[in-house]
């Protein structure tokens, strides 16, 4: 039996990395066909430009993720486009608007209580993607044959019986120069909300979902679509909550609700 559609206020993606094996796009089109939303934010890196200059990979799947977003467009959704590091040729492109899909540097958005937020990709807060290019380069090549074992990894799960599980989101936050780095990120983009006097920032860029206030500022992060398969989302009433979609083609339920800080900022993750 097909689950009935959720619709919500607003929904942020990130770092979907379509063109690359590890992009869950099956997980993303089921998602996309469940959830409908006024606002949609696709906050960067959603064509990973970088890896497809090396080798060329396009599925189906990830022809249908472009054909949904252009079909939601179509039918009203308001569709904005921020593009990331590994989608920065689309940068050149900024304020056109392409089949109803509005391309621009970053944006703010105003929630239904009132919350001014910062959408943005984050990149050009990553010191190593400004003044190393070649070593986050090198750090791709490295990102992406860990994302390989990580779809063997869960071939040999789902076999056995068990549902996704992320290898590479467990082995990246294990490593303590990794920790220090996003901790770092997290800071530098919730200064940057305060220097312009806003409430929050929403971004993409370091493949963590997130939401906790840093100091007076709302740091949300909605994710990515190779590890975690989550998304930002704004109920109604204005509340915001991250929802992680990981068991293809089966409707999640709620597996566990946190409150943080405030009625108005709680975190669910759903799962089967």
């Amino acid at each position: 039996m097909t689950p009935p559609t959720k619709h919500y206020r607003a929904i942020w993606l990130s770092d979907i990395h379509l063109g690359t094996r590890g992009c869950k796009a099956d997980f993303l089109l089921d998602f996309l066909k469940n959830h409908e939303s006024e606002y949609l934010y696709l906050v960067g890196d959603i064509i990973d430009g970088w890896r497809l200059k090396k080798s060329w990979y396009w599925s189906q799947s990830h022809n249908d993720v472009i054909q949904k977003v252009l079909r939601k467009a179509r039918k009203g959704t308001k569709v904005f486009f921020i593009p990331g590091n590994h989608d920065e040729a689309a940068r050149q492109f900024l304020n056109i608007t392409f089949g109803d899909i509005h391309v621009v540097d970053e944006m703010i958005h105003t929630t239904a209580d009132g919350r001014r937020l910062l959408v943005i990709h984050g990149d050009q807060f990553d010191g190593v993607i400004q003044y190393a290019r070649w070593l986050a380069l090198l750090g791709d090549w490295a990102y992406e044959m860990v994302l390989s074992l990580n779809h063997f990894y869960n071939l040999c799960r789902r076999k056995l019986g068990y549902p996704y599980w992320s290898l590479s989101a467990y082995l990246k936050h294990k490593v303590k120069n990794a920790v220090n780095f996003i901790t770092a990120f997290e800071q530098v983009l919730a200064e940057e909300a305060r220097r312009r006097e806003l409430d929050g920032v929403v971004c993409g860029h370091i493949h963590k979902a997130e939401i906790r206030m840093i100091d007076d500022i709302l740091y949300c992060n909605d994710g990515d679509w190779v590890e975690s398969c989550t998304a930002l989302i704004e109920d109604w009433d204005g509340n915001l909550f991250i929802m992680e979609w990981t068991d293809n083609h089966q409707p999640p339920h709620h597996k566990k609700q946190v409150h943080e800080d405030s009625d108005s900022i709680r975190r669910v993750v759903t799962s089967n």
